[in-house]
């Protein structure tokens, strides 16, 4: 029996409370998009969480799934009446036929070779290449599969800049993939640090599945030391906010990389961590840049 997926049109300030009242009353799911996505008057949307410019698209569309046998008038006048709206909106229905949704998601990843001898492989794939320094991933849950180009150019800075036995720190790890890059490619001491404890669960999972020996923490509170090298691949925010407790683990001499930054808060970012340490723009891909610097 298939689920329903319903969509209808609405405005930026019902887009939210309409999506809220909707899981209220039963829907499995329910996302916002562009309403004009793929026209000319597609509203491109940037920020970070807390910063996106305005409230959403003029002309938004919801998305729902609900269940094989969802009432959907009733659920519909349910959720509209709960924020207000006097009308129920015409919408449309489409049948979601049930499917292998983990062979169709994995099915979206193929390993990606990020220079003549590193390779990103999902863990379901064969490599292709034996001979070569390949990085066994597994996301899971957490951010990081290395197809972003944030990932790609910190993956490419690390095999610049890492040294046979030196440590390294990864700051907001992820998946794990640059602090597992990291080690393949040579370095010592290992470690990696991210508020989200199913990020450190995977990173472990593929640290062991690399044969690499890393420490994984969830909080910056059980990092100590110093580190000859130290790459963060998170957002320019907490970039922003972070800059003493990522710069305190960069040894006098050792080697800084940030990125998941926009072109745009290159300047901004390289003016606060001047503070600590120059920063200079490293490398740039599509609308991303990575800056690095070298602590006095």
């Amino acid at each position: 029996m298939a689920w329903q997926s319903l969509s209808f049109l609405t405005d930026a300030a019902h887009a939210e409370p309409i999506c809220d009242a909707l899981l209220e009353a039963g829907a499995l799911s329910a996302s916002i998009e562009d309403a004009d996505a793929g026209t000319p008057d597609e509203q491109p949307l940037f920020g970070e969480p807390g910063s996106v410019p305005n409230s959403g698209w003029t002309h938004s569309r919801i998305v729902a799934l609900l269940e094989p046998d969802a009432d959907i008038d009733v659920l519909l006048a349910e959720a509209t009446a709960a924020i207000g709206l006097s009308e129920v909106p015409a919408y449309t229905v489409e049948a979601v036929e049930e499917q292998n949704w983990v062979q169709l998601t994995q099915s979206q990843f193929d390993p990606i070779r990020v220079s003549e001898r590193l390779w990103i492989v999902p863990s379901w794939h064969e490599t292709p290449d034996p001979a070569a320094v390949n990085l066994i991933l597994d996301p899971g849950m957490a951010f990081g599969t290395g197809s972003h180009p944030t990932t790609r150019l910190c993956l490419e800075w690390l095999e610049r800049n890492v040294s046979e036995g030196c440590t390294v720190l990864d700051y907001g790890c992820g998946s794990g993939i640059l602090a597992i890059a990291a080690a393949r490619l040579g370095a010592g001491r290992v470690a990696g640090v991210d508020i989200d404890p199913l990020a450190v669960d995977a990173a472990r999972s593929n640290a062991e599945r690399n044969g690499v020996i890393a420490l994984f923490a969830d909080s910056a509170m059980p990092v100590a030391g110093e580190y000859d090298v130290v790459v963060a691949n998170i957002l320019s925010n907490p970039l922003r906010v972070l800059a003493p407790a990522i710069c305190v683990h960069v040894r006098s001499g050792g080697r800084l990389a940030l990125s998941g930054i926009l072109r745009e808060q290159a300047e901004e970012i390289i003016a606060i961590y001047a503070q600590w340490l120059p920063m200079q723009v490293a490398d740039k891909r599509e609308d991303w840049v990575c800056l690095e610097g070298i602590k006095p």
